[in-house]
C-alpha cells in the first residue's frame, strides 16, 4: 500500500481510515465535499460515516485533523444521525483538539460543539463539558470554560442548564493557572447576566480578592434582559420572529425573552447533614459534663449553618434538640440547641412542618428565662419554626401558654403572636383562627404586668392592621375606649413599621448583596418547552394538526354558507357564478343584485352571501364589468343586511386590492363607506391602513389614505385608533412614491382638524422638508372647524329601528386627550441605585451631578411613564437641602418631570406634590417663586381635586410658618374660584383657615381674608358658620364678622361646561370645547383645570344638562358624570401586564389574605383603563358603593363587551378581593355579575388565559367552602361557565389543590366538581396523572366528614363507570373498611332499581360532551325529584340563549342510567313530522299531552330536533327509548334525509352504548320487566345500527373512542348469557355478530383499528375480564388484516404504530409472553409483519408521534422485520422484473459495484462479521450472476479464497434443503380468519394446484361462481437466472398469494354495483343476506307497531 496510486483507487471511507496521513486527508476531502452535496438529511449514505466521525476529530495528524474537524463539522450540520454519535465526539474534541496550539482548531472544536447543541443534543454536550474542566491539561479546562459561556451566550439559560455549571464554578477559582480563574470570571460574568442575583450565594465562598472584581463586573453588567440569539432546530418559529426583530429594529420584546428568574435556593446544593452528625451525638447530648453537651451541639450548629439541607428523618434529632431546650439547666446549651432549631428550619423549610408542633410548646414555655440572649435565640427559632407551618397548625399550642402564671411567657407569646400576625393575610388570618387568639389577648389587657398589656396590644394592633378593624371589632366589643384607642394606636405603628421596611427595601444601599434576602422567594414557574419542529431547518414545515383543523373548518364554513346562500338565491344564479364564461357570470351577478335588492334585512345570511361572491374565480375576477357588479353587490349587503365584522373580513382584501383601481376604484370605496356604517369607521379604519401597507401597490395606499381622509369627515373622529394611525402615516411619508406622501400629508391634514397643534409633536423628528410640508398643509387648515358627522355607525338587529335617544353618543364625543395618545419611555431601569444614592450623597457636588444625570434622562427621554422607580424619594429628600441651589435645581427638575409625566403624574401627588408645597414656607423669595411655579406645572398636568384630597393640605396650613400660610392661601384663593366642585376633606382645612385669620403676621391675615369667599364657595356659609361656633368665644365673635362680609363677595360656581354640539364650531385645539373628565367622590368633585382635560372615550358631554341650569339634587350631579364609558380598551394593555407579571416587575397575583401592596398596585393598573369615578367607587368603603359600581358593570356588559374583555384581567382580580368580604350582599352581587360575564365570554368563543384564569380560579374555589347554600350553588354554576372557556383539564389540577382545604364544605364540593369533570371529559382530565389524582381522591374516602366521604365515593363512582375495573389499580391501597364502602356504594349505583329514589340533579345543570360515557351521582338520595324541573329552569335563565349552538339539548348523561325515577316527570316523546325535517321546523303537535314551555323551545331548528330525539335514545323507560329509535331509523333509512345525521353519528352511537349498558346492567337484572320488551329494544337498536353502518359516509364520522365503546358493548351482549335465554336469542347474536362486520366494514379503518387495539390492551390488563372477551377482539383484529392490503393507502400509519407501541410499553415481549394464551402476541406480530409487508421500509418514517423513539421496542421489531423481508424479497422483486427488460443494475457503474463489492469483502475479512458478508456475497452473486469477483480475490490468499468458496456452497446448500420450512407469517393473515390466527402449512410442499382448490372453496361460501377467466401465469421459478431451485418454495408461495389476491380484486370489480361499493373494493354482504336482513326488518317493525 505504499504506492499513492493504490489508496486513491480506494472508496471514500476506506481513505478515512487509511493507515497513511495523506490518504486519510484526502478522504476527508472528498467526504466533505459529498456531505455538502447530499440534499436529504436522511440518506443512506450518512450511515457509512457513522463510526468514523470521532476518528476524523481525533486524528494523529495535525493537518489531516483540520480537514477532519471541518468535515465533521458539516457531517453534524447536515446528517439526521449525526445525533448519535455526540458523545464521543465532544469527548473526542474536548480531549484531542481544545488541547491543540493551533487557535483554527479550537474554532472549529468549539463550532462543533455548538452544532451538536443545536441540534438538541445539549445535555449531553454540557455533561461531556463539564467533565473536561476535571482534565489535568488547563488549555482543555479554559476552552471547556469558553464553550460553556459562549453556548450560554447563544443559546441562553432555557437550553444550558445552570446549577451544574454553578455547582463546579467555584472550584475553577482555585486553579493556579491564571487562565482557567480569568475564564471562570468570563463564565461568571455571562451566567449573571441570566440569573442576576441568584448568583451570588453559591459563590460566597471563593477568594475575597475574586469576588470583589466579579462584583465590579456585575455593576457593569447591562440591566436589558439578555436574549437568545441562536436557536434549536425545534425553535424554528423563534428564530424567524428573532430575524424578523433584528430586521425592524422594532422595540417590542417578545414573551419568550423574559428571564428566567432563579431562587438562590434552587441553586444550591442540598447537604445531608444527618450522615456527618458525630457517630456519638445521642450518647454524648445525655452526658452528665456540659462541656461535653455543649461540644456536641456546638458540631450540630454548625451543621444547621448550611442554608439548605438534605430532606430525611430530622424526628429524633429535634426530639434531642427539644429535650435541651425544655430540660437543660445549662442557659448556654439552650440558646446553642435553639439556634440548632432555627438553622433546621430555615434549611429544610416547608419539610421541617411536621416537626414544628412537637418543639413550640416547649419554646414557648422556655420564654420565662430572662437572659436576653437565650429569649433572643428562642425567638429566632419559634420564628424561623413559624414560617414552615401555619398559624393554625401552632394554636393549640400558642393558647395553651396564654393562661401561664409566668408574665414573661405571656409576653412572649402574645409578641410571638403579633409577629406572626404579621406573616398572615386575611385567608389565612380568618375569623375562626382569630376568635380564640383574641378572647385570649383581651384577658393579658388587663393583666396586672405592663409588658404583658403592652404585648398584648400590640398583637391585636397587627391584627387590626392584617384583616382590617371591621372585621376585628366584633371581637373587641368588652373594651373601654381608651383600650380601644391604644389599640388603634399600635395599628398605626403597625403600618409604620411596614411602610419603613418596604422604604428600606427600595432604598438599597449600593454593593449590598439582594440575593442574600431572596432565599424565602418561589423559583419563578419554568417556562414552557419550545413547541417541536422539523429537525431540519432547511426543509419546508410541516402541517401543524392546528392548521390542519383550521382549515377543515374552512371547508365546513363554506359548505354551510352554500347551503344558506341557496335557500335565499335562484339555483341559475348559483350555478354560474364560476362559469368559464363572462357573460354568464355578468347575468348571474344581475340575478344576485336583484335577489339582493329585494331580499329581507332579518332572512339575508350576510356572511354566506359574500362567500358565495368570494367562489371562484372570486375576487380575482378578470373582467372589469362583472367585477364592478360584485363590488356594488357587496355595498348593497353592507348597506341593507346585519353585516358583521365577519363578514367585513371576508371582502376587505378585496375592496382594499381594488381601490387604486381605475374603473372599480369608485365601487370599492363604495363598498368601504358602507362597510364604516355597519362595523363602525375606527375597526374599518384599522383593517384598511394594514391591509393596504401589507401591499406594495402605492395607488391603492395613496386611495386608502384618501378615501380616510374623506370618510372622517363623513362619519367625524370619534373612536379613531390615533397611535395606529400615526405610526402608518409615518410608514406612508417616507414612502418613496410621492402620491403616497401628498395623500399622508392630505390626512394629517383632516387628523389636524380634530386634534389641533399638538398633533405635530408626532412627527418633530422628520426631515425638515418634509415637516415644512406638513407644516404648510397645517396652516390651510388653521381656523376651519371639523365639519359635522354625516354617516354614523348603522344600528344593526331589531334595536335599530327603536328610540333615538341614544343615536348621538359616539358623534358627542370630544377629542382625544393627545397626552394619552403620545409614546412613553419607562425610564426605570435607568433610575438605578447608583444614581439614587449620588442623589442622597453627603457632598453637594456629587449631589448636584446626580440630579443632572437624572434631569439629562428625562430629557433624553422626552415623553415618559409614570414608573421612576426610586427618584421619587430621592427627589423628596433634595426639596429640603441645605444648599438652596440645589432646592432650586429640584424644583426645576419637578417642572421638567411634569411636562413629561403628563396625567400619570397624579400618583405622585401624595409623595412628591405635597413636598413641594412645604417648600412655599422657604425664607427665600426666588425658592418660593420657584416652588409655586412648579406647583402651577403640576396643576396643569393633574388637576386640583387630588391635591385637596386626605388631610395633607390642612397639615401643610398646621405649620406655624407665615410665608408657608400666605403663599399656600393666596395659592388656594387663585385656583379654588375655576373649580365646580371639591372633595368633602376641603372642610379639614376651615379650622386653620380661622386660625390664620388670627395670625400675628399681617400678610397671613390679608391671605386668609382673600381665600375666605372661595372657601365658602365651596363649602357653603351655613357649614364654616357652624364650625366658627367650635372657636372661643373671642375669636368666634371675629371670625363670624369676617364670614358676613366674605358672603357679601362670595363668587357664583362655574357653570357646567356645554354641550359638545356647542363647542363644534370652535377653532381647532380651543381647548373650552373639552369637557372635564368625570370625576367621582362622595361629592362628585372634579378637575379645576381652566383647560379641561379631555373625555377619554366620549359621548359623555352629549348627556349634560344646559350651562345655566343648577342640577335638582346630588344624585343628578353624579349621573351628570358618569355617562361615558366605564372600560377604555387599550391595545395589548393586557398582554403588558401579564408580561410584566411574568418578569416579576409587578407582583405576582398569589395571596392568602390581600395585602395593602396588592391593592395599591391594582389601583395604579385600573388607574389607565377605568373610569376615575368607577374606580372611586369599586375602591371605596361603604359596601353600597361596591354593590352600585357592579350594576353599572352589568348594564354596560353588552355595550361594553370588548372593552370588558381587554380589562377582564382587573376585573376578575377585584372580584377575588371581594371573595374576600364578609358582606353577603356584595358577594351575591358578584357571583350574578360572573354568570353574566362568562356566558358572554363563552358566546362571543373567548377563551380565558393562564395568566387571567390563575388570578381568579383560586379564589373562586374558595367559595365553594362558603355556608351558604345560594352562594355555593353559584359558584357551581360559574364553575359550568367557565370551563367553557378555560380547559377542564386546568380547572381539575385547582379543585384537587381545594381538596385540601380544612372546611369540609369546599373539600365535598370540589370532589363533586371533580366527579363531574371526570363524567363529562373522562379520565384525560385528570392532571398530572389519573393514578396520582386518584390516589389523592381516595384518600378522602376516610374522611371523618360524611359529606365529604359521599362525595369522594361518588367520584370514583364516576371513574369506575369511565373505565371499569381498572378504577381499584388507580385509586392504590385502601383500608378494609373504605374499600368495603367503596364497592358497596359502586354495586348500588350499577343496579338501582326504578323504584329507587331519584339521585339529586346537579344545579344547574350541566351540558356535557358528546364523549362522555359515564353516570355521576352527585350527592345520595335525599333531595326532591322535581329538582329537575327547577334545574332545567336555572339553566335556562342562567345561560343567555345562542340559537346557532343549542347545547341545551344534547345528552344529559348525567341521569341516563338513574333515570327511571324520573319518568313520569319528563314530557312524552313527540311523533315528529320527517319528511320536513330539512324545512325550518313548525312547533309540532304534542300526541300525549302538554309539555312545558321549556320543552316548546326544544323544536326551534333540525339540529335541536335530532339532539332531542338522541337524548331520548338513552332513556331509562324502554318505550320512550324504542320510539326514539323508530324515528332515527326511519330517517336513516331514507337516503335523501339521511345527510341530516351527519355531525351527528358520535352523539348517537354514544346514546346508543349508553342504552346498550343500561340494559346490560339494569333492564336484565330486572325481573320485572318483560323480556319480549328487552329483545324488542335490543332489535330496534341493531336495526339502526345496521341501517348506519351501510351509509358509510355517516359510518366514517364515528371517532376512535366512540367506536371503542360501541364495539365493547356489542361484545358484552353476544357474551351475555342471558340472552340466549330469550326467545329468539340465538338470532339476536347472529344480528350482532353481523353488525360487528359491517362496522369494521364501514367505519374509518384508522379509527376501529385503534379503537380495537385499545380494547386488546384494556381487555387484558383487566384480570377479572373474560377470555373469551379478548379472544372476540383479537378475532376482528385479524378481519381488519385482511383487509389491510385494500385499505393500507387510506389509514393513518403514524396513529397505528404509535397505539401498537403503547400496547408494547403495557405489555413488553416478555409480559405479553407470560400471558396464558400466545395469541396476543401473534396476532401483534401478524398485523406488523402485513404492514411491513405493504409498505416496506418506509414504514420506519412512521414513527413520528412516538416519543424517544430509540426506547421503543416497536422500532427495533420493525427494523428486525424490514431486514429480514428486505433480505428475501428484495431478490424476487427484481427478479420479477427482469421480463420487462434489462436489468438497470446492469448498468451500474463500476465504482458502484467496486464499493458494495469492497464493503462485502470488508465484513467478510472481520470476525464478527463474516457470515452476514459470505450471506450477502451469496445474494449479490444469485443478482448479478456475471459479476466478477476475479480483482477482489486475486491479491488473497488460497485459503482466504476456499473459504469464501466453502461459505458459499454451505449457503447454498442450506437454502435449497429449508426453503420450504420458511413459509413465513408473511402471508398467513391473507388466509383467512377461519383458519385461525396463525394458520401456516408447516413446511409441506405447496402446489399451484392446492391455491386453486382453496380458492374455489372461498368462492363457493360466498355463494359466487367459479370463473375461468383468471390471471394465468408462470411458475416464478421459470423467470430465475442460474439457479432455479434456491427459494423456490418461498418464491412459489408469494406468487400463489399475489394470484390469490388479483383473483379477489378482480371478482369484487365484477360483484360492485354501480358506483355504490365502498371504494376499498371490499367485498359486499351476499345478496341472500341482505334479502334475510330486510326481512327481519320489516318483522321488528310490525313487532314495533
Amino acid at each position: 500500500m505504499g504506492d499513492d496510486s493504490e489508496w486513491m483507487k480506494l472508496p471514500v471511507d476506506q481513505k478515512c481510515e487509511h493507515k497513511v496521513w495523506k490518504a486519510r486527508l484526502s478522504g476527508y476531502e472528498e467526504a466533505l465535499k459529498l456531505f455538502q452535496r447530499i440534499e436529504d438529511e436522511k440518506s443512506p449514505e450518512w450511515g457509512k460515516y457513522l463510526g468514523l466521525i470521532k476518528k476524523f476529530v481525533t486524528d494523529s495528524n495535525v493537518v489531516a485533523q483540520l480537514k477532519g474537524l471541518e468535515t465533521a463539522l458539516a457531517f453534524v450540520m447536515n446528517a439526521h444521525i449525526a445525533g448519535k454519535t455526540t458523545g464521543e465526539v465532544t469527548s473526542g474534541v474536548i480531549t484531542k483538539v481544545f488541547n491543540q496550539p493551533k487557535a483554527r482548531a479550537k474554532e472549529l472544536g468549539l463550532e462543533i460543539c455548538l452544532m451538536y447543541i443545536e441540534i438538541e443534543k445539549a445535555e449531553v454536550v454540557q455533561d461531556e463539558l463539564l467533565k473536561g474542566l476535571e482534565n489535568k491539561n488547563p488549555k482543555v479546562v479554559v476552552a471547556c470554560l469558553e464553550a460553556l459561556r459562549k453556548a450560554l451566550s447563544e443559546f441562553g439559560s432555557k437550553i444550558v442548564t445552570l446549577k451544574p455549571v454553578v455547582k463546579v464554578l467555584p472550584k475553577q477559582f482555585e486553579s493556579r493557572e491564571k487562565a482557567v480563574r480569568d475564564e471562570a470570571k468570563l463564565l461568571a460574568i455571562e451566567i449573571f447576566r441570566w440569573i442576576r442575583d441568584a448568583l451570588r450565594p453559591p459563590l460566597q465562598g471563593i477568594n475575597s480578592v475574586q469576588l470583589k472584581d466579579l462584583e465590579e463586573e456585575w455593576v457593569k453588567v447591562p440591566t436589558a434582559a439578555p436574549k437568545q440569539t441562536r436557536f434549536l432546530r425545534s425553535q424554528q418559529d423563534l428564530k424567524a420572529k428573532f430575524e424578523q426583530h433584528q430586521a425592524n429594529k422594532g422595540d417590542e420584546v417578545d414573551e419568550e425573552d423574559t428571564v428566567v428568574v432563579v431562587d438562590p435556593y434552587e441553586l444550591l446544593e442540598a447537604v445531608d447533614i444527618l450522615a456527618k452528625l458525630p457517630k456519638d451525638f445521642y450518647e454524648k447530648i445525655e452526658a452528665k459534663k456540659w462541656q461535653e453537651r455543649k461540644e456536641t451541639l456546638e458540631a450540630v450548629e454548625t451543621l444547621a449553618k448550611n442554608p439548605k439541607l438534605e430532606a430525611g428523618d430530622y424526628g429524633d434529632l429535634v426530639r434531642a434538640l427539644k429535650k435541651v431546650v425544655g430540660k437543660d439547666a445549662n442557659v448556654m446549651l439552650v440558646t446553642l440547641a435553639a439556634k440548632c432549631l432555627a438553622g433546621l428550619a430555615s434549611g429544610l423549610r416547608k419539610k421541617f412542618g411536621t416537626h414544628a408542633t412537637l418543639v413550640v410548646s416547649t419554646i414557648l414555655e422556655k420564654f420565662k428565662e430572662k437572659k436576653p440572649q437565650v429569649v433572643q435565640a428562642l425567638q429566632e427559632a419559634i420564628d424561623a419554626i413559624f414560617l414552615t407551618t401555619t398559624l393554625q397548625n401552632l394554636s393549640e399550642d400558642i393558647l395553651g401558654v396564654m393562661d401561664n402564671k409566668n408574665p414573661s411567657i405571656k409576653q412572649q407569646a402574645s409578641l410571638f403572636l403579633a409577629r406572626a400576625f404579621r406573616h398572615c393575610t386575611q385567608a389565612t388570618l380568618s375569623k375562626s383562627v382569630l376568635k380564640p387568639f383574641c378572647a385570649a389577648l383581651l384577658k393579658q389587657v388587663n393583666d396586672s404586668a405592663l409588658e404583658v398589656r403592652d404585648a398584648a396590644f400590640e398583637a391585636l394592633g397587627t391584627a387590626m392592621k392584617v384583616i382590617g378593624e371591621k372585621a376585628v371589632n366584633p371581637f373587641l366589643a368588652d373594651l373601654d375606649k381608651l383600650k380601644l384607642d391604644k389599640v388603634r394606636r399600635e395599628r398605626g405603628r403597625a403600618l409604620g413599621r411596614n411602610l419603613i421596611k418596604e422604604c428600606a427595601d427600595k432604598v438599597e444601599l449600593p454593593g449590598a448583596k439582594r440575593g442574600a434576602s431572596g432565599g424565602d422567594k418561589k423559583p419563578a414557574a419554568k417556562a414552557p418547552p419550545p413547541s417541536e419542529a422539523p429537525s431540519k431547518s432547511s426543509g419546508p414545515p410541516k402541517k401543524t394538526p392546528a392548521a390542519a383543523a383550521s382549515k377543515v373548518n374552512t371547508f365546513k364554513i363554506i359548505e354551510v354558507c352554500e347551503q344558506r346562500a341557496a335557500l335565499v338565491l335562484p339555483a341559475s344564479c348559483l350555478e354560474h357564478l364560476d362559469s368559464a364564461n363572462w357573460k354568464e357570470r355578468l347575468a348571474s351577478m344581475e340575478e344576485f343584485q336583484k335577489a339582493v335588492e329585494t331580499m329581507d334585512k332579518i332572512e339575508m345570511p350576510c356572511q354566506a352571501l359574500v362567500r358565495m361572491l368570494a367562489k371562484k374565480p372570486g375576487w380575482k375576477e378578470t373582467n372589469f364589468q362583472v367585477m364592478q357588479m360584485k363590488l356594488r353587490v357587496v355595498a348593497i349587503i353592507a348597506q341593507r343586511g346585519q353585516f358583521s365584522k365577519t363578514s367585513a373580513s371576508v371582502v376587505l382584501e378585496c375592496l382594499v386590492d381594488k381601490v387604486g383601481d381605475v374603473k372599480c376604484g369608485g365601487n370599492a370605496k363604495e363598498g368601504l363607506t358602507a362597510i364604516g356604517e355597519s362595523c363602525s369607521l375606527p375597526w374599518t379604519a384599522e383593517q384598511l391602513v394594514s391591509l393596504a401597507f401589507a401591499q406594495k401597490n402605492p395607488k391603492n395606499q395613496s386611495e386608502s389614505l384618501n378615501w380616510l381622509a374623506n370618510a372622517m369627515k363623513e362619519f367625524g373622529f370619534a373612536g379613531i385608533n390615533v397611535k395606529a394611525f400615526i405610526n402608518n402615516v409615518k410608514i406612508a411619508l417616507g414612502a418613496t412614491n410621492p402620491a403616497v406622501r401628498i395623500s399622508a400629508i392630505a390626512l394629517l391634514g383632516v387628523m389636524y382638524l380634530y386634534m389641533g397643534a399638538p398633533l405635530r409633536m408626532f412627527f418633530e423628528d422628520e426631515k425638515p422638508a418634509l415637516l415644512s410640508q406638513i407644516d404648510a398643509e397645517f396652516e390651510k387648515m388653521q381656523g376651519q372647524s371639523p365639519p359635522a358627522a354625516t354617516r354614523g355607525t348603522r344600528k344593526s338587529g331589531p334595536e335599530a329601528d327603536g328610540d333615538d335617544g341614544d343615536e348621538p353618543e359616539e358623534d358627542a364625543a370630544g377629542p382625544p386627550d393627545i397626552m394619552d395618545l403620545l409614546p412613553r419611555t419607562d425610564i426605570s431601569d435607568k433610575i438605578n441605585c447608583d444614581l439614587v444614592s449620588k442623589i442622597g450623597d453627603k457632598n453637594w457636588k456629587i449631589r448636584k451631578e446626580g440630579l443632572d444625570e437624572a434631569a439629562a434622562i428625562i430629557s433624553e427621554a422626552k415623553f415618559i411613564t409614570a414608573n421612576i422607580g426610586d427618584l421619587s424619594l430621592a427627589l423628596k429628600g433634595r426639596l429640603n437641602d441645605s444648599n438652596k441651589i440645589l432646592v432650586l435645581q429640584t424644583l426645576t427638575m419637578l417642572q421638567q418631570l411634569a411636562t413629561a409625566m403628563g396625567p400619570g403624574l397624579k400618583q405622585h401627588i401624595k409623595p412628591l406634590g405635597i413636598p413641594i408645597i412645604t417648600v412655599l414656607g422657604d425664607s427665600k423669595a426666588n425658592v418660593r417663586a420657584a416652588a409655586l411655579a412648579t406647583l402651577q406645572a403640576w396643576v396643569e398636568q393633574t388637576g386640583m381635586k387630588d391635591w385637596l384630597e386626605g388631610d395633607d393640605m390642612s397639615e401643610e396650613l398646621k405649620r406655624e410658618n407665615p410665608f408657608l400660610r400666605q403663599e399656600l392661601l393666596g395659592w388656594l384663593a387663585e385656583k379654588l374660584p375655576n373649580m365646580r366642585t371639591v372633595p368633602g376633606d376641603l372642610m379639614q382645612c376651615v379650622p386653620q383657615l380661622f386660625a390664620c385669620l388670627e395670625d400675628r403676621n399681617g400678610d397671613v391675615r390679608k391671605k386668609a381674608q382673600d381665600a375666605l369667599p372661595m372657601f365658602m364657595m365651596h363649602l357653603g356659609f351655613d357649614k364654616m358658620t357652624k364650625a366658627a361656633g367650635k372657636l372661643k368665644p373671642a375669636s368666634k365673635d371675629q371670625v363670624s364678622g369676617m364670614l358676613e362680609k366674605a358672603r357679601a363677595v362670595m363668587p357664583a360656581k362655574p357653570a357646567a361646561p356645554s354641550k359638545a354640539g356647542d363647542g363644534a364650531g370652535k377653532a381647532p385645539g380651543s381647548k373650552a370645547a373639552a369637557g372635564p373628565r368625570p370625576q367621582a367622590s362622595g361629592d362628585d368633585a372634579t378637575d379645576s383645570k381652566p383647560e379641561g382635560k379631555k373625555i377619554r372615550g366620549g359621548g359623555a358631554a352629549a348627556k349634560r344638562g344646559t350651562p345655566g341650569k343648577k342640577p335638582a339634587a346630588k344624585g343628578m350631579k353624579e349621573e351628570e358624570d358618569r355617562s361615558g364609558p366605564i372600560f377604555t380598551l387599550i391595545p395589548n394593555a393586557k398582554e403588558q401586564r401579564s408580561k410584566e407579571e411574568k418578569q416579576l416587575k409587578i407582583l405576582k397575583w398569589n395571596f392568602t389574605t390581600p395585602r395593602d401592596e396588592y391593592l395599591d398596585q391594582l389601583k395604579a393598573q385600573m388607574s389607565t383603563c377605568f373610569a376615575k369615578w368607577l374606580q372611586d367607587e369599586i375602591f371605596h368603603f361603604d359596601f353600597q358603593r361596591h354593590v352600585k359600581a357592579i350594576g353599572v358593570m352589568m348594564e354596560r356588559l353588552e355595550s361594553e363587551s370588548e372593552a370588558t374583555i381587554g380589562c377582564l384581567d382587573l376585573i376578575l382580580k377585584w372580584f377575588t378581593l371581594r371573595f374576600f368580604d364578609t358582606n353577603t350582599t356584595v358577594l351575591m352581587k358578584v357571583l350574578e355579575y360572573l354568570k353574566l360575564l362568562f356566558a358572554m365570554l363563552s358566546a362571543q368563543g373567548f377563551h380565558l388565559s393562564e395568566y387571567e384564569a390563575s388570578s381568579f380560579v383560586p379564589y373562586l374555589i374558595l367559595k365553594m367552602g362558603e355556608s351558604k347554600d345560594g352562594v355555593r350553588k353559584d359558584v357551581r354554576t360559574i364553575l359550568t361557565l367557565l370551563c367553557k372557556v378555560y380547559p377542564a383539564a386546568k380547572v381539575f389540577p385547582l379543585l384537587m389543590d381545594g381538596t385540601k382545604s380544612k372546611n369540609s364544605k369546599q373539600r365535598s364540593e370540589c370532589l363533586e366538581e371533580l366527579g363531574l369533570l371526570i363524567e363529562g371529559n373522562g379520565l384525560t382530565v385528570c392532571q398530572p396523572t389519573p393514578a396520582k389524582c386518584l390516589k389523592e381522591i381516595a384518600v378522602h374516602i376516610g374522611d371523618r366528614d360524611t359529606s365529604v366521604r359521599n362525595a369522594a365515593l361518588n367520584t370514583v363512582v364516576a371513574v369506575y363507570n369511565v373505565c371499569g375495573e381498572q378504577v381499584y389499580k388507580l385509586i392504590g391501597n385502601l383500608s378494609e373498611k373504605e374499600m368495603s364502602m367503596l364497592e358497596e356504594r359502586i354495586k348500588r349505583s350499577a343496579k338501582k332499581t326504578p323504584a329507587a329514589a331519584p339521585a339529586k340533579q346537579s344545579a344547574p345543570e350541566r351540558t356535557q360532551p358528546p364523549n362522555s360515557t359515564a353516570t355521576f351521582l352527585r350527592k345520595p338520595a335525599q333531595e326532591d325529584p322535581n329538582k329537575l324541573n327547577q334545574a332545567r329552569q336555572n339553566a335556562q335563565h342562567n345561560e343567555p340563549s345562542h340559537p346557532s349552538i343549542p347545547r341545551e339539548f344534547q345528552l344529559d348523561l348525567d341521569m341516563i342510567e338513574t333515570d327511571q325515577g324520573r319518568v313520569g316527570d319528563l314530557p312524552d316523546l313527540v311523533q315528529h313530522k320527517l319528511e320536513e325535517l330539512l324545512e325550518p321546523i313548525v312547533m309540532p303537535e304534542p300526541k300525549m299531552r302538554s309539555v312545558s314551555p321549556h320543552y316548546d323551545e326544544l323544536h326551534n331548528s333540525t339540529a335541536s330536533t335530532i339532539n332531542f330525539v338522541i337524548s331520548q335514545v338513552a332513556s331509562g323507560d324502554i318505550n320512550t327509548s324504542i320510539q326514539a329509535l323508530a324515528q332515527i331509523d326511519e330517517v336513516l333509512r331514507q337516503e335523501d334525509k339521511a345527510e341530516v345525521m351527519s355531525g351527528h353519528i358520535d352523539q348517537f352511537l354514544i346514546a346508543t352504548f349508553m342504552q346498550l349498558r343500561l340494559t346490560y346492567n339494569t333492564h336484565m337484572a330486572d325481573e320485572r320487566l318483560d323480556k319480549k320488551d328487552i329483545f324488542k329494544l335490543y332489535s330496534c337498536i341493531i336495526g339502526n345500527m345496521l341501517s348506519l353502518f351501510f351509509m358509510e359516509s355517516l359510518a366514517r364520522e364515528a371517532s376512535m373512542g366512540v367506536l371503542k365503546d360501541l364495539m365493547h358493548g356489542l361484545i358484552t351482549l353476544m357474551l351475555d348469557g342471558r340472552v340466549e335465554d330469550i326467545e329468539d336469542g340465538q338470532q339476536l347474536i347472529r344480528s350482532v355478530n353481523l353488525l360487528m362486520v359491517r362496522v369494521l366494514e364501514r367505519s374509518d379503518q384508522t379509527n376501529i383499528l385503534s379503537a380495537l387495539l385499545v380494547l386488546l390492551q384494556d381487555s387484558l390488563i383487566t384480570t377479572g375480564g373474560s377470555p373469551m372477551f379478548s379472544e372476540l377482539v383479537m378475532k376482528c383484529l385479524w378481519r381488519m388484516i385482511r383487509y389491510l392490503p385494500e385499505s393500507i393507502n387510506s389509514i393513518n400509519l403514524d396513529r397505528i404504530l404509535l397505539d401498537v407501541h403503547n400496547f408494547m410499553k403495557v405489555f413488553p415481549k416478555d409480559k405479553l409472553k407470560q400471558l396464558k394464551s400466545d395469541v396476543p402476541h401473534r396476532t401483534l406480530k401478524t398485523l406488523l409483519h402485513t404492514l411491513c409487508k405493504l409498505t416496506g421500509a418506509k414504514i420506519l418514517d412512521h414513527l413520528s408521534m412516538i416519543e424517544n423513539r430509540n426506547e421503543s421496542e416497536l422500532e427495533a421489531h420493525l427494523r428486525r422485520v424490514v431486514k429480514h423481508s428486505g433480505n428475501l424479497s428484495g431478490i424476487k422483486s427484481d427478479r420479477g422484473n427482469e421480463k420487462s427488460g434489462p436489468r438497470t443494475e446492469d448498468r451500474m457503474s463500476k465504482a458502484k459495484v467496486s464499493d458494495i463489492l469492497s464493503e462485502i469483502f470488508k465484513k467478510i475479512g472481520s470476525k464478527e462479521n463474516t457470515k452476514e458478508g459470505l450471506t450477502e456475497l451469496y445474494e449479490y452473486k444469485q443478482q448479478y450472476s456475471d459479476a466478477d469477483l476475479e480483482p477482489f480475490l486475486r491479491n488473497t490468499s488460497q485459503f482466504f479464497q476456499s473459504y469464501v468458496e466453502r461459505g458459499l456452497r454451505m449457503i447454498e446448500s442450506e437454502r435449497e434443503g429449508k426453503g420450504r420450512i420458511q413459509t413465513t407469517a408473511v402471508g398467513s393473515p391473507t388466509h383467512g380468519v377461519d383458519s385461525g390466527p396463525l394458520g401456516g402449512n408447516n413446511g409441506e410442499d405447496l402446489k399451484p394446484a392446492m391455491y386453486y382448490e382453496r380458492l374455489k372453496i372461498l368462492r363457493q361460501r360466498k355463494g359466487l361462481e367459479n370463473h375461468t377467466k383468471q390471471q394465468q401465469r408462470l411458475p416464478i421459478s421459470s423467470l430465475l437466472s442460474p439457479k432455479p431451485p434456491v427459494a423456490s418454495s418461498t418464491d412459489m408461495l408469494q406468487s400463489k398469494l399475489s394470484q390469490l389476491k388479483e383473483s379477489r380484486e378482480l371478482y369484487q370489480q365484477e360483484l360492485s354495483p354501480h358506483g355504490h361499493s365502498p371504494p376499498r373494493g371490499r367485498s359486499a354482504s351476499p345478496s341472500a343476506n341482505l334479502d334475510d336482513l330486510k326481512k327481519r326488518l320489516e318483522r321488528i317493525k310490525s313487532n314495533r307497531q
